[in-house]
């Protein structure tokens, strides 16, 4: 399991556009289309075998239930199926049906979008406001999965990332002391 630190992007960053395939869909689905008439947009980078995501996608569905309405949220996958079919688009549907993601969950073939977005690993999570600039970006909360070194106790609440969600629900800005996402890295074509 190679452990990866997100980038951590510039606060006031601007949102990429990206438009990429829905997984369970099949539809084309945009960033605009994602947020639109939302207080924000939440852009998380996963997919399926790496251990960091298992240990919270149950948190994610939860969180993708909780915020449906009032923040847009997309996941996308950008590993290299080839590489690591685990992650191919057929998976990606089977996990987005066993965890009834309410969210689109999108193939990001070309790798294209993860290089705008500077994504780095899994997950990597992006917090946009209304205005599509980045108020967030970092760990979903303090808990790790059971492995190595980096094993912890700590519960997945998703502590730091609601918070995050819901000061931009409430117009105000998320605390800019934020802690880096750390995760498998992205399995980048070569």
């Amino acid at each position: 399991m190679a452990r990866t630190q997100s980038t951590m992007v510039k606060l006031g960053t601007v949102a990429p556009a990206f438009e990429l395939q829905d997984v369970v869909t099949g539809k084309a689905v945009g960033r605009d289309d994602v947020a639109a008439d939302r207080k924000g947009l939440l852009v998380m980078f996963i997919c399926v075998h790496c251990p960091y995501v298992k240990h919270i996608e149950e948190e994610l569905a939860r969180i993708g239930k909780d915020y449906e309405g009032t923040i847009g949220i997309v996941a996308i996958s950008s590993n290299d199926a080839v590489t690591h079919p685990q992650d191919s688009p057929e998976e990606m549907k089977k996990q987005a049906e066993r965890l009834d993601f309410r969210f689109p969950y999108l193939y990001d073939e070309t790798q294209e979008v993860a290089r705008e977005y500077d994504a780095a690993c899994t997950p990597d999570l992006f917090l946009f406001d209304g205005e599509m600039k980045l108020v967030y970006r970092g760990q979903i909360d303090d808990s790790r999965p059971r492995r190595g070194d980096i094993s912890n106790d700590i519960p997945v609440t998703g502590k730091d990332l609601r918070g995050a969600m819901d000061a931009v629900i409430q117009d105000k800005r998320p605390d800019p002391n934020q802690k880096f996402s750390i995760g498998c890295n992205i399995k980048w074509k070569e």
